[in-house]
């Protein structure tokens, strides 16, 4: 990573208190990082994807090494409550593991040909340079979902952090490149630019950026799709989230209060898979009601550094502002604020979590996405109608339903069920396993990252024939002669 004067105050969440004054990349210290990076990438292709799997693993143990104190500088920097900064640094540590299996499974199938003397093969190669952006919310992990299985897949990356967590990306491409480093690589394999809206731009529009990894809002996220499709580039976007919980009145309340109070107040509501909507059954909603507000009341609010704490700031002041808003919009719709709704007197940006009863499946503020603790609780009678309302919405990245019903969970998992990219059974919308693909449909982007064939996103496909025979026959049987 390299950059000149151009400075970028990050504040601490937990008391707006500045950390940290760090300098910003300009646009020739882009330019000069990716012509690193394109040749830090021939050195890293030549190399066996197993040889690559093992230096990806040397990269996970470094940075379980370090668990602990980056993963308090993600509390200190982002605002997430320690256990959380320390999961999603094991999160990489895991997509790391995971990589170096995969490193030795990687490749396509031998295919039969109909043609005497041919064998019809599949080939894998990776597609270069990989740029990825990241948001604020997953400082540490989301670099770790796409970093890990592209460098396996025999790619370069570029990596351009969230500017208010730019400390933690300098942090973890310290660890990497030492590992590089220490095999005799260069560190360049995997290159940071801390910078704001110019560098991305700068990468959306660049060819050199084979694929380029796009996490953050819709709106943006838009703006980054057209902007590579106009070079006919290759995009990975992971973007909004208005997830939802259905509960059937069959359901186990003992999963239900703890997966939707997970669900909603995790990270403060800043993950791209919180729970922003719960559907209850008409028979249950006022139990329900009454004993998620009461589980809300317990929820330990403190410095997220502190071990007993569960529930930490947001991550702005305009997060705040956004909070407020929102909370408005939702009473002028008809909505009542059962619990929270306030900004809690302290320092830092610390909301009250919040639940809100009343308002209708289709009001607007239900249907728009706020990075904050809102919980809108909402009355269906129909499992036919509810699955519809979990689809309205446009984004469809995370789903949940809690029932007893068999033959009520296939028709959730079934094509008439939830369009969602994460379809969950009786557990949160939240807390992803790595070994599935994780994306969304619709808004949410269609991008796959992390587990599962995710890999293949990282490279290209070429189908390839090879005659080893003295005869020239060609398919469909035609003959040219």
């Amino acid at each position: 990573w390299d950059a000149l004067p151009g400075l970028v105050t990050t504040y601490c969440p937990a008391n707006n208190e500045p950390i940290a004054s760090v300098r910003q990349g300009n646009l020739e210290d882009y330019e000069e990082t990716v012509k690193k990076a394109k040749e830090a990438w021939k050195v890293w292709a030549d190399i066996p994807a197993p040889k690559r799997g093992e230096i990806v693993r040397q990269i996970g143990d470094a940075l379980r090494q370090k668990i602990k104190v980056l993963g308090s500088l993600v509390s200190l920097e982002m605002g997430k409550i320690f256990v959380e900064g320390v999961g999603e640094v094991q999160e990489y540590v895991d997509v790391c593991d995971y990589a170096v299996g995969l490193s030795r499974m990687i490749g396509g199938p031998i295919l039969p040909s109909e043609r005497p003397g041919h064998a019809l093969i599949e080939q894998w190669n990776p597609v270069g340079l990989v740029g990825v952006i990241t948001a604020f919310n997953f400082p540490v992990a989301v670099y770790g979902w796409n970093s890990a299985i592209a460098m396996i897949c025999g790619n370069a990356c570029l990596w351009k952090g969230a500017p208010t967590t730019s400390l933690v990306s300098v942090a973890v491409t310290k660890i990497i490149a030492k590992v590089l480093e220490d095999n005799n690589l260069p560190g360049a394999i995997c290159s940071l630019v801390c910078g704001g809206a110019d560098i991305g731009t700068a990468m959306a529009k660049d060819e050199r950026m084979d694929l380029l990894s796009f996490t953050g809002s819709t709106k943006v996220g838009k703006q980054v799709a057209l902007m590579v499709q106009e070079r006919f580039g290759r995009s990975l976007l992971e973007l909004g989230g208005n997830n939802a919980i259905i509960v059937f009145e069959d359901a186990d309340l003992n999963l239900v209060i703890p997966s939707a109070l997970f669900a909603a107040v995790g990270t403060a509501g800043q993950r791209c898979t919180t729970a922003r909507r719960l559907f209850l059954h008409e028979s249950i909603h006022d139990e329900v009601v009454a004993k998620l507000a009461k589980a809300y009341a317990q929820v330990r609010i403190g410095d997220p550094w502190d071990s007993d704490t569960l529930y930490g700031p947001l991550h702005t002041k305009e997060a705040v502002k956004m909070f407020l808003d929102a909370v408005e919009q939702a009473k002028q719709q008809g909505g009542s604020v059962v619990c929270g709704g306030k900004v809690i007197n302290r320092p830092g940006n610390y909301v009250e979590p919040t639940i809100v009863t009343g308002l209708p499946h289709n009001a607007p503020i239900v249907h728009t996405e706020t990075f904050a603790p809102i919980l809108y609780v909402l009355k269906f009678k129909e499992e036919e109608e509810v699955f519809a309302w979990n689809n309205e919405v446009k984004q469809g990245l995370s789903s949940s339903i809690f029932t007893k019903d068999l033959g009520r969970i296939f028709r959730w998992l079934g094509p008439k069920g939830s369009d969602c990219g994460i379809v969950n059974v009786n557990i949160p919308t939240s807390g992803a396993e790595i070994g599935g693909a994780f994306g969304g449909e619709k808004h949410t982007g269609g991008g796959r990252e992390s587990g599962s064939d995710s890999w293949k996103l990282y490279m290209r496909r070429s189908t390839c024939t090879i005659n080893y025979s003295k005869d020239l026959p060609l398919a469909q049987g035609i003959k040219f002669q």
